[in-house]
């Protein structure tokens, strides 16, 4: 039986006008990269929203230049880190249908474990298993040079994810302190941390279990924790809201190793999950 969330209300009346200014935005930030690569983590940002905004009107994205703004968005997020980790001057990357070659940059203040789990939740949505390689060699060191005050969930989760996917050990002991760490009487921010960070967690442990029924189960209260956070008066209307972007990627590596998904909702584009665009071209 599939189960229906559907997403909080949201104004839709001035969206194209809204995507309009994005896309340009956009578009000007990532042509700027060749000359100043530290604007990568502005860049991020904005195609990221770019990409959450296009799912408003094209909840199960559905229409091309919405899977466009994803890999957009993606490719982006991947170069941050390459950029940081490369011993060269240059890194070669493509970003929105062009090859370029951008400078190193270092530890840089978007340098952080926040930019690292968007980067890889975005690679996994759009199935690049070189970039999601990449990522899970960056150091964890790294993430910490540019004093950005982080829970120690924040890197026992991305150690997880890291060790998940290159085969390392100790997987449930880390997953173990990444829960650990996001309980209310720990975390920094409680509510974020409950609602937003340890649903995720939760999905992944489920996952590794191979208990189809209880991962249905954490995406579906994943999915009522995020809209219960983002129907709060003074963030509903933040296009973060839009797409639970960590379920999703949970949500994509259980359908890759053949768990049905039993929950729609627009929070969680479909064809994201069926992974139907990819391939559709060069990335």
């Amino acid at each position: 039986m599939t189960i229906a969330i559907p997403r909080h209300p949201f104004p839709t009346g001035d969206a194209e006008a809204g995507l309009a200014v994005l896309r340009e935005e956009a578009q000007e930030l990532i042509d700027g990269l060749e000359a100043d690569s530290t604007e990568l983590g502005d860049t991020q940002r904005i195609t990221l929203t770019l990409a959450q905004s296009r799912c408003l009107l094209d909840p199960r994205a559905s229409v091309f230049p919405t899977w466009d703004a994803w890999v957009n968005a993606m490719q982006v997020s991947s170069v941050v880190f390459a950029a940081a980790t490369t011993t060269e001057e240059h890194v070669q990357c493509r970003i929105a249908h062009k090859d370029r070659t951008l400078r190193a940059t270092g530890p840089q203040w978007y340098v952080n474990p926040g930019a690292w789990l968007s980067a890889f939740y975005l690679a996994v949505v759009c199935r690049e298993k070189e970039r999601i390689t990449a990522l899970c060699q960056v150091p964890i060191s790294l993430l910490r040079e540019n004093g950005s005050c982080f829970d120690e969930y924040h890197y026992a989760w991305l150690d997880t994810l890291q060790t998940y996917w290159l085969g390392g050990p100790d997987l449930v002991p880390k997953l173990v302190a990444a829960v650990d760490g996001t309980d209310a009487a720990v975390a920094t921010d409680s509510e974020t941390a409950g609602k937003l960070l340890y649903p995720p967690m939760e999905m992944f442990h489920r996952f590794i279990r191979k208990d189809q029924d209880g991962f249905n189960k954490a995406l579906t209260n994943a999915l009522q924790w995020h809209k219960q956070y983002w129907s709060e008066e003074e963030r509903a209307f933040e296009i973060s809201g839009l797409v639970a972007l960590a379920p999703l990627a949970m949500a994509c590596i259980a359908h890759d190793a053949g768990m049905p998904i039993e929950i729609e909702s627009e929070y969680l584009p479909a064809v994201l999950i069926k992974r139907n665009w990819c391939g559709e071209f060069p990335t």
